[in-house]
């Protein structure tokens, strides 16, 4: 029971997520339908067999018992059904056969379109409803062995400078999945003790992220105060944010990580903490604290002796790690959202195209229902602000995908279209049935294909 229960948790989150995706393109191809007076004889989310469904007015609103897909019967068109017996007569006002090519093209190419917009108004929502945070690059990365930044040739400790080459700002990210598939491949400019150093990454990194679950292996963490406990020893001893610890007693201090293993690792006697102050923190005057000496023209040096306390069965001063918080005004949420949908789009074009012109693995890059069902059960246990994420990364695929020129696709009937329009002459419907039954067999193969993959992966 357990284990049908754990299989359940899996599928059902991915089921919600792929319901979302394909109620929403499907409601596009259905409401430009409607809007340009073409009947539609049914609206189905999920396909045969059918679980439920009722008729409303002159259309039929279905949902299907296998929720990989849905469709929209528009009366006088040729689709996944192969029905081309209405196609013998005349057309009718009613049907999409009679309609101005330019009508079919915006009901055709309406589904793509609504998950886009779909993604966005999510992206919005979340830029809105969580903001942006990430650990700022002051100073030294640290470099996880046996990694992907490991293996290009980056070591714990250097400072990282340029990402292709763009000067990487202390008050933004180190970079974002577009840099790693820049055409020129991922390279990563570097200070180490005084020397300019430039690595490039595999060309394949996409393959080797996989294999390492998305980990690069470089991570941020400047000993830099962010947030303060009031009252802490910190707090006392006169610690401000934007404070540098520097070094506890005679060990120099490169990350906050070897904070903490100091501090817990300590015996609760006093501490010597040496901590660099920015000048735009001068006038705040350390409590307990002794000035040592003036380092550079942009810090200033301070010594204190604290003790750490016991909170919870732990030692420690009260300080946490610097986190730059981004907070947005729900206007200001509407451009940062819509700038993510087109940076998420290019990365996904971009890795398509990488895998199909052979430069990184099929096999390993692409993933089916199972693959897509493990994310989404993984960022759904996250929470919320993952899972939605996810959706709104699926509805971008799903319109990408949609759009390519494949025979059964909104793609390949927007080329049949477009040639309509172009030479004034509707293609054969002996070549449109050929062409949908030659795609229906590849996409079945494809999914068969990608299933299998996902079998051999897990």
């Amino acid at each position: 029971m357990e284990q049908v229960l754990n299989i359940f948790s899996y599928f059902g989150w991915v089921i919600l997520a792929i319901m979302i995706l394909v109620f929403v393109h499907e409601s596009g191809h259905f409401l430009f339908a409607k809007l340009f007076k073409m009947r539609v004889d049914k609206f189905s989310v999920g396909f045969p067999p059918k679980i439920i469904g009722t008729t409303v007015g002159e259309t039929e609103y279905v949902i299907g018992l296998t929720p990989l897909g849905g469709y929209v019967k528009i009366a006088g068109m040729v689709d996944e059904s192969m029905d081309t017996e209405a196609l013998a007569s005349e057309p009718k006002p009613w049907e999409f056969r009679s309609k101005p090519v330019w009508q079919r093209i915006v009901v055709i190419t309406a589904g793509v379109f609504f998950n886009m917009i779909l993604a966005a108004v999510i992206f919005i929502v979340l830029k809105a409803a969580y903001g942006s945070v990430f650990v700022p690059p002051l100073g030294g990365v640290v470099i996880a062995e046996e990694s992907i930044a490991y293996d290009m040739g980056l070591r714990t400790g250097d400072t990282i400078v340029r990402i292709n080459g763009r000067l990487i700002e202390p008050d933004a990210p180190i970079g974002s999945i577009s840099d790693l598939l820049d055409e020129e491949g991922f390279r990563v400019g570097v200070i180490r003790d005084g020397e300019s150093l430039t690595f490039t990454g595999p060309d394949d990194i996409m393959t080797r992220l996989n294999r390492t679950d998305g980990k690069l292996g470089i991570r941020a963490d400047p000993p830099v105060v962010g947030l303060i406990s009031p009252g802490s020893a910190a707090d006392d001893a006169g610690l401000r944010r934007g404070d540098r610890i520097v070094a506890i007693g005679e060990t120099p201090i490169a990350f906050f990580d070897d904070l903490r293993k100091i501090v817990s690792a300590s015996d609760g006697s006093e501490l010597t903490v040496r901590w660099e102050r920015p000048d735009s923190l001068a006038s705040i005057v350390p409590t307990g604290a002794i000035r040592v000496s003036d380092v550079a023209s942009e810090s200033i040096t301070y010594q204190a002796q604290i003790a750490p306390r016991d909170v919870g069965g732990r030692l420690i001063l009260g300080i946490n790690s610097i986190i730059y918080y981004e907070d947005f005004t729900f206007a200001e949420s509407i451009p940062a959202g819509i700038k993510q949908v087109f940076s998420t789009t290019y990365v996904i074009f971009i890795s398509l195209k990488r895998i199909f012109t052979g430069r990184e693995s099929f096999r390993e890059n692409v993933g089916g229902p199972i693959m897509i069902a493990k994310a989404t059960k993984e960022a759904a246990d996250q929470g919320a602000f993952f899972f939605w994420n996810i959706v709104a990364m699926l509805s971008i695929t799903l319109a990408i995908i949609n759009i390519l020129p494949i025979p059964a696709l909104d793609g390949g009937h927007l080329v049949f279209l477009l040639y309509e329009g172009i030479v004034r002459k509707e293609p054969s419907l002996k070549i449109r049935m050929a062409m949908q039954q030659v795609g229906m067999v590849v996409l079945l193969a494809f999914m068969a294909f990608v299933i299998f993959n996902d079998i051999l992966k897990l």
